[in-house]
């Protein structure tokens, strides 16, 4: 197996998530293949993300840390910055990237986005419409998916 920058950062990421996850957040590369990572992030404690399971992907170039992964939601998800296709709309994850962020931090920022979104940038303008006039509705549809984390494969 070829050892690169990237993928010695990988390794490192890896060991410092096993050994200090942060709460409510778990990954890993998939079998034969750092650059690709499975994900699972659970919804905070007392939202009405309460209780979900959502998976991810994270997909690594050899251009990381200096280029960010490309990460999606393989969960379905109703949020007002996440795009139809599971992509998020997250400014560490575009313009504001840094080679500090590993994946750890990658994680929870897209944890913290669950509970405190981004009106102004919405890519689910249905989702960011009902946040921002109806929180009850928008709460209901919410703890459909929630729901929905627990059967999904």
């Amino acid at each position: 197996m070829m050892s690169t920058p990237a993928r010695k950062r990988l390794m490192r990421d890896f060991k410092r998530l096993q050994q200090d996850p942060p709460a409510g957040i778990s990954g890993a590369p998939q079998d034969n293949n750092i650059m690709l990572w499975n994900a699972v992030i659970f919804g905070p404690d007392d939202t009405p993300w309460d209780g979900g399971t959502f998976k991810l992907t994270l997909q690594f170039t050899e251009e990381y840390p200096n280029k960010p992964p490309t990460v999606r939601f393989v969960s379905r998800m109703f949020h007002p910055n996440i795009y139809a296709d599971g992509s998020i709309c997250l400014d560490i994850l575009q313009n504001q990237w840094s080679p500090i962020y590993d994946v750890a931090a990658i994680l929870t920022s897209i944890q913290s986005l669950l509970c405190d979104p981004n009106p102004n940038s919405p890519a689910n303008s249905e989702a960011a419409r009902m946040f921002s006039e109806n929180k009850r509705e928008y709460s209901r549809r919410v703890r459909e998916i929630v729901e929905q984390s627990w059967t999904a494969d």
